[in-house]
């Protein structure tokens, strides 16, 4: 089922998704050329990646990973960047839960927003994965 789900999210949503993180991600990298912007350029990429095929994975907390670099970090992201992806999400999952065969895919657009707002010292994991792991 979780292939079933993946397929059709990536058909859908998925795709856009991953590209506007792919894009966040080059802003940060090319265009802003400061040292503190590459951490939100590697987590916009990480992101990417998860939007592309989120079924079967979900959102833990990083060992240690909740300092106060992460929480000036994510407050820097959520003025840069987050607040407009959260609302991304949150337009995409409303427009997929008004067809039934959406619903899935419109809670899934849900279940992204909070690593779309914060995502320093968070990681994604396989769902079978017990969590929290000690990578």
């Amino acid at each position: 089922m979780r292939i079933i789900l993946n397929v059709i999210w990536l058909v859908l949503c998925g795709i856009w998704m991953a590209i506007l993180y792919a894009l966040v991600g080059l802003l940060c990298f090319v265009l802003f050329f400061l040292v503190i912007t590459i951490p939100f350029g590697i987590a916009a990429f990480r992101i990417s990646g998860y939007v592309l095929w989120p079924f079967g994975r979900t959102i833990a907390p990083r060992e240690g990973g909740r300092g106060v670099g992460a929480i000036v970090g994510n407050i820097i992201w959520v003025i840069l960047f987050g607040w407009e992806l959260a609302i991304a999400h949150l337009v995409t999952g409303i427009l997929l839960c008004l067809t039934i065969i959406g619903i899935p895919l419109g809670l899934a657009n849900f279940k992204i927003i909070p690593i779309s707002l914060v995502p320093l010292g968070v990681r994604i994991v396989p769902s079978d994965e017990p969590f929290p792991s000690h990578r």
